[in-house]
């Protein structure tokens, strides 16, 4: 058997400079982009799941090109335009906004959904700062 412990065992076989702070997450600002996502860098375990991820833009890309077909050109500009100034339209960054005026837009105001019950904004653990959330959203920081 070795004469030295198992200590010095471990420290010789795990290199210490890969526990240093200054790595891959030196310039990784945690507080306000989270934890990475290793899921999404993966591809789509089921066929059907980049259909389903992609099944509203699909189908708003469909309702324009029919509406374009039905009454012109400037039809599809217009909801364009206003589903982009409604967008535009929102509380301040520590706030929740329901985005009303947009499911109205969409016709989706009746709907119950997945992301109404399950994806509250209000119940969540963590609220940010205000000062901190106004000002990296101007750019002050």
């Amino acid at each position: 058997m070795n004469t030295r412990g198992f200590g010095s065992q471990l420290k010789d076989s795990i290199p210490v400079s890969d526990f240093s702070a200054g790595g891959s997450f030196e310039n990784y600002d945690l507080l306000r982009k989270g934890f990475t996502n290793v899921k999404s860098e993966l591809f789509p375990v089921h066929p059907l799941e980049l259909s389903e991820k992609n099944f509203s833009l699909s189908q708003d890309k469909m309702n324009y090109s029919t509406l374009r077909n039905i009454q012109g050109l400037h039809a599809p500009m217009k909801l364009q335009m206003e589903f982009r100034a409604v967008k535009q339209v929102q509380r301040l960054p520590f706030l929740h906004s329901s985005n009303l005026s947009l499911d109205i837009l969409k016709g989706n105001y009746d709907c119950i959904g997945f992301e109404d019950i399950l994806n509250d904004p209000e119940q969540r653990e963590v609220m940010g700062d205000p000062h901190l959330m106004i000002e990296h959203k101007l750019g002050l920081l």
